[in-house]
């Protein structure tokens, strides 16, 4: 059965490109340029970081992934934890993983795709994590 999907096994070139063109850029950048090829441009991309501020990492549907403030959302990757949001191109964001990201992905690995769902339980301050309150 699959693992959990990581940036750096989602976004890979297209097939008329070599399979390794992109073995030389970050997981996080190989985003970027997977845009890019869809899109048909080339994006700002910049340096540094969003100092002081971070999003959550989750897993959605088997998919570790990251929510931008502008609503979209991105394949992320514990082996560069960034995002450089494609639609609103607001910066480099610092993206926070669980202290045992393997133990997350073990602990989801033998459930249906559409279950393979994981949120920051013990981080009260990410705003995706679901609640049961009203």
């Amino acid at each position: 059965m699959p693992g959990i999907t990581r940036a750096e096994t989602f976004y890979l070139p297209p097939p008329h490109m070599n399979a390794g063109a992109w073995d030389h850029e970050p997981p996080a950048m190989r985003a970027v340029r997977w845009y890019e090829m869809r899109a048909q441009r080339r994006l700002p991309v910049t340096d540094g970081v969003l100092l002081g501020q971070q999003l959550y990492a989750q897993v959605n549907h088997g998919r570790w992934v990251a929510n931008c403030t502008c609503m979209s959302a991105q394949i992320v990757t514990p082996a560069d934890p960034r995002m450089w949001c494609v639609e609103c191109g607001t910066g480099w964001w610092q993206i926070l993983f669980p202290a045992d990201v393997a133990a997350v992905e073990q602990q989801l690995a033998d459930l249906p795709v559409a279950e393979r769902n994981w949120w920051h339980t013990e981080d009260p301050e990410d705003p995706a994590r679901p609640t049961l309150e009203v």
